[in-house]
């Protein structure tokens, strides 16, 4: 007897419809391919409604991702779970994100690693990488690095690019591996040769500090460029640095200027210290200390020490800036509070010049700013 008789034999057997439900679930299939999503959700709801766990998971991602129908989370969650009870991994891994999120459901990380689990113990490979990062944090989980670690393992050596970068972070840091910058450099070369761009960038930084690996500018240049085709600020950032610094590059200020402007751009306070450097010493630009104010400014409010103390300088000597004692003293207090000498004498030096409630305005602002910003 052929297959597909025997195929029928047993729907038969089960009071089943003769049009199976696999045949019903692939036309949804092959229409939601092709972007017909009234069709797929036409086909896949019966399915759903009458207990089919896959139609279940599609109908789930397309109110998830707003496919067809509107973006209901809540909804979602609902076919997720259904899948998730009988036992579709897949499912289980979308609920856990959705619990990890606050999605559909009230936030919940012990839900989270719950469904997390079961969908890593079935070969989910995204569901061992997020669940990892529970252990590594402690959410919903104990914090434990060395079952991190474990996880991070399980899915790097099935190929997940984010697994694989996590690991070589682990080993960098130390963190439930004993230290080793080389097999670090091992992992983010596996990723980075996937396109991970964190990878990418910090196997450059390997590379350009000679950790794990050779120094070696030339492939630090490399891998820097291709973490910035993606636009990651950091990768900006220390590409620029190789040109102010002429390390495997001709010396170039402006090309430098022009990288840290990308990086500083999208918020990277390293990137803004140094594009405000580069203004007040004139160095790849014209000489702008208005401009360098701008830049010392916003990175100071990220709470880059650097940047917070030479701020206070400028208000101090009203360089760039309006003269302003309430505002030298509140930089200088913020960068004092790691104990920068430097800082401690000129907050000093500037409260004496100040009235008993220009001082009750800085202290103000700075209570203001470290509630605002918690030291970690």
């Amino acid at each position: 007897m052929t297959a597909k008789f025997l195929l029928m034999l047993l729907l038969m057997s089960l009071h089943l419809p003769a049009v199976s439900w696999v045949g019903k679930y692939e036309e949804g299939y092959t229409a939601f391919h092709r972007g017909d999503y009234a069709t797929a959700l036409q086909k896949w709801k019966p399915l759903a409604e009458e207990g089919d766990a896959q139609a279940q998971l599609s109908l789930g991602a397309m109110y998830d991702k707003a496919q067809g129908v509107p973006q209901d989370y809540a909804e979602a969650v609902k076919w997720y779970r259904k899948a998730a009870d009988q036992g579709e991994a897949l499912a289980q891994h979308n609920l856990g994100k959705m619990y990890q999120a606050g999605r559909g459901v009230t936030q919940d990380y012990t839900e989270a690693a719950k469904w997390y689990l079961k969908a890593a113990d079935q070969g989910i490979f995204e569901a061992q990488q997020n669940l990892a990062v529970m252990y590594e944090n402690g959410q919903g989980v104990p914090q434990d690095p060395g079952e991190a670690v474990k996880l991070y393992r399980r899915a790097a050596e099935h190929g997940n690019a984010t697994a694989q970068y996590n690991l070589g972070v682990s080993y960098e840091n130390g963190q439930g591996v004993p230290q080793d910058s080389a097999e670090a450099a091992k992992w983010y070369l596996l990723a980075a040769g996937q396109g991970h761009s964190k990878a990418q960038y910090s196997l450059g930084v390997s590379y350009d500090l000679g950790k794990g690996v050779p120094q070696d500018y030339a492939e630090a240049f490399k891998w820097y460029r291709e973490s910035l085709r993606q636009g990651y600020a950091p990768a900006q950032y220390k590409f620029g640095a190789l040109y102010a610094n002429g390390k495997g590059v001709p010396q170039s200020h402006p090309q430098a200027l022009k990288w840290y402007l990308r990086s500083a751009k999208q918020g990277y306070a390293l990137a803004q210290h140094d594009v405000a450097m580069m203004y007040g010493s004139g160095q790849g630009v014209p000489q702008d200390f208005v401009e360098a104010g701008k830049w010392y400014r916003r990175a100071a409010l990220q709470g880059h020490g650097p940047a917070q103390y030479t701020l206070g300088l400028m208000y101090y000597n009203g360089q760039g800036v309006r003269q302003d004692n309430v505002q030298a003293h509140l930089w200088f207090s913020l960068k004092a509070d790691g104990g920068d000498a430097e800082a401690i004498r000129y907050r000093d030096i500037v409260a004496k010049l100040m009235t008993p409630e220009q001082l009750a305005k800085a202290e103000q602002l700075a209570a203001k700013w470290r509630a605002a910003n918690p030291a970690p």
